[in-house]
């Protein structure tokens, strides 16, 4: 039995350089990925994991990756145990051979989970990096803005948030107040996603699972909002965000589930969901971020002007913004900027170019949005 499972797992380890240069491969051909995978095998493979893992109200990838880390540091445990039962601190000379043997055992051990995660990421989402960009899914002319673009595409994002903010408080010094609890919410955005359908119809949402992250303090102090589990296709969302950033930030990781991996596209597509729902909070909350993204590249470019353009938002909006520092700024931690180092490495390696920086590419596709319906009226 241990000879079959060694040789089970040197199989499995073996496979890991092909899948490698397979995913490489792949890479390059963006049509073929969205041809046949994000709107082919993949479909079936989220709808599915939705399906079965939606109904339950807890988080079972959080769960998975929980025990995993239980495993790990169970198997290590052992490992060093194992080392000193052979007595090879006292008999390092006596008992090489053993010693060599107990490493690369474990060695094999742990390339052979990194062969399984590395599968199971790329075939039931990862592959998703790779396919064709949005703007070309949705007939969008995406290329390099001027600031006068961006700055009229500012202006007609601050004119909707202040007319959404205004519906809302009554009162423009006034900081909105989102009355619902996380559960309202995410029943609330598979609304924006049907409306949506309505006029781009390859970006449905079905079979929701959308679920609290059970790790919501750890991604506080790590400055993430939410995430998708990949393997689980679940959307997990920081449950200590801003309730004002909650609505848009449950619609990106929704526009993760439906095949959109790339930050930039999927802020667009939450944006987007965000706009088209019927309720006023998720409006508000799809404007306000499109305006932070925008104010900070303009911001870059003309500091003078980007503090002219300030001062035409609702100061209740600004308020809004200052409650938001507040909260992410108590979870400041020295931590923060190699979790943020390790996931920017993660972005780049999965063909965005600019890492952290590519959610900020949402930019391009706001600017030519915007344009296309200037156009079209």
């Amino acid at each position: 039995m241990r000879m079959q499972n060694y040789k089970k797992k040197l199989f499995l380890a073996s496979t890991l350089p092909f899948q490698v240069m397979f995913v490489l491969f792949l890479s390059q051909n963006p049509a073929w990925i969205e041809v046949f995978y994000s709107n082919g095998f993949y479909i079936y493979i989220a709808n599915f994991l939705r399906i079965i893992l939606g109904w339950i109200p807890f988080s079972m990838g959080d769960i998975l990756g929980l025990f995993f880390i239980f495993l790990l540091i169970k198997g290590v445990y052992h490992f060093i145990k194992k080392l000193f039962q052979n007595n090879l601190k006292e008999n390092f000379s006596d008992n090489l051979k053993e010693y060599f043997k107990i490493i690369s055992l474990q060695f094999l051990s742990l390339i052979t989970i990194v062969s399984v995660l590395y599968f199971c990421f790329y075939a039931f989402w990862g592959l998703n990096y790779f396919r064709e960009p949005l703007a070309k899914n949705l007939n969008l002319q995406q290329a390099t803005y001027t600031t006068n673009q961006l700055v009229e595409t500012t202006q007609k994002i601050v004119y909707q948030l202040n007319k959404t903010h205004f519906e809302i408080t009554k009162n423009d010094t006034l900081k909105v107040q989102v009355p619902y609890n996380t559960t309202e919410i995410y029943d609330l955005a598979t609304n924006g996603y049907q409306n949506l359908a309505k006029k781009y119809p390859q970006l449905a949402y079905k079979n929701p699972s959308i679920k609290s992250s059970l790790v919501s303090l750890l991604q506080s102090y790590n400055g993430t909002a939410g995430y998708l589990n990949p393997i689980t296709g679940e959307a997990q969302i920081n449950n200590q965000i801003p309730k004002t950033s909650f609505p848009a930030t449950t619609c990106h990781e929704m526009a993760h589930q439906i095949g959109w991996a790339a930050e930039n596209d999927a802020n667009f597509v939450g944006f987007l969901a965000s706009v088209a729902n019927n309720d006023l909070y998720f409006k508000y909350s799809g404007y306000r971020m499109a305006y932070i993204y925008c104010i900070n590249e303009i911001y870059k470019r003309d500091k003078k002007l980007s503090e002219k353009i300030k001062n035409t938002v609702h100061k209740g909006i600004y308020k809004d913004f200052h409650a938001s520092f507040l909260h992410w700024n108590q979870f400041k931690n020295p931590i923060e900027p190699y979790l943020k180092k390790g996931y920017n490495s993660y972005l780049k390696a999965n063909k965005q170019e600019k890492g952290i920086n590519s959610y900020s590419y949402v930019v391009d596709l706001l600017i030519a949005y915007f344009n296309k319906i200037d156009k079209n009226n």
